[in-house]
């Protein structure tokens, strides 16, 4: 039996371990960004806050405006009602027939060379 298994036909090779395969290593890059493009953000943000706070306050002075101009429009309305009213009393107050009532209570008469005819409105 020792010599069969000298003159077997197939040579026994030492069993070799299978060598682990190392896949590669892939590192998680982060993403970082240059001093350029980080004061290119830091720019854009600051911009953009800056041009917002001006819109608001722009919107503030308008809401402002208007809430004054209606306020001197309700004025001039009510202003042109007051005119309104006082010209009827005017009208009412300047007829004939109460000024003649009028001048004969303070003893008034009428004397007909001294009327002049003065053209009306």
């Amino acid at each position: 039996m020792a010599l069969h298994a000298r003159t077997s036909p197939y040579i026994k090779q030492p069993a070799v371990q299978p060598t682990p395969t190392v896949q590669p290593s892939r590192k998680v890059r982060r993403k970082t960004y240059t001093k350029g493009e980080a004061i290119l953000f830091t720019a854009f943000i600051t911009i953009a806050a800056i041009m917002a706070v001006i819109s608001l306050s722009m919107q503030a002075q308008i809401h402002s405006a208007t809430q004054e101009i209606q306020a001197i429009e309700q004025s001039v309305a009510e202003t042109q009602k007051q005119n309104t009213d006082l010209s009827i009393q005017v009208s009412e107050l300047s007829t004939y027939e109460r000024i003649w009532e009028k001048a004969q209570a303070l003893g008034l008469t009428l004397n007909e060379k001294n009327v002049k005819v003065v053209p009306g409105q």
